[in-house]
C-alpha cells in the first residue's frame, strides 16, 4: 500500500514520528495544517514505533524526518522540526518541481550508479 502511494503520488510528504517524541508532537500541527491547505499534495504520517519494519527499510534513526517525493521520486529528506513558514516554503518548492525532469535526473543518477558498481560505497578514499 504504502509503495503504492508513492510511486502514484504527484507530490507526497511523509512525516516520521512517535508518540514520545517531543519535536514530533511539536511539528505535527504544522504538518496537518499544511495537508488542509495544501489540497493537491498528499501528506501521510508514518509512527516509527508502530511500523518499525518500514522505518528500518527507509533507515530511519532519528525523528521526526520528513520526505517530500515528487512523481515518486525522493526529493527531499531531513530530520528535525521546522515551523510553519519554513514547512510552507518547502511545500511550494517540491510542489513546483517538474515532474517529467525530476524523474529525468532520478534514472540518470541511477544509470550512473549501476554504471559505477560498488564505488560508491566507499566513502573514504572520495576526495572533494
Amino acid at each position: 500500500m504504502c509503495l503504492y502511494r508513492i510511486e502514484n503520488s504527484d507530490t507526497l510528504f511523509i512525516d516520521f514520528w512517535a508518540a514520545w517524541c517531543g519535536p514530533c508532537r511539536m511539528f505535527a500541527p504544522v504538518f496537518e495544517g499544511a495537508a488542509e491547505k495544501h489540497a493537491d499534495a498528499t501528506f501521510a504520517k508514518l509512527d516509527t514505533e508502530a511500523q518499525q519494519e518500514i522505518a528500518a527499510a527507509l533507515e530511519i534513526q532519528w525523528i521526526p524526518i520528513l520526505m517530500a517525493f515528487r512523481g515518486g521520486v525522493l526529493v527531499y529528506r531531513e530530520a528535525g522540526a521546522m515551523n510553519a513558514a519554513g514547512f510552507d516554503q518547502l511545500v511550494e518548492a517540491v510542489k513546483a518541481l517538474d515532474v517529467e525532469e525530476v524523474r529525468q535526473q532520478a534514472a540518470a543518477a541511477q544509470a550512473a550508479h549501476e554504471a559505477g558498481g560498488h564505488a560508491d560505497h566507499d566513502h573514504g578514499d572520495h576526495q572533494h
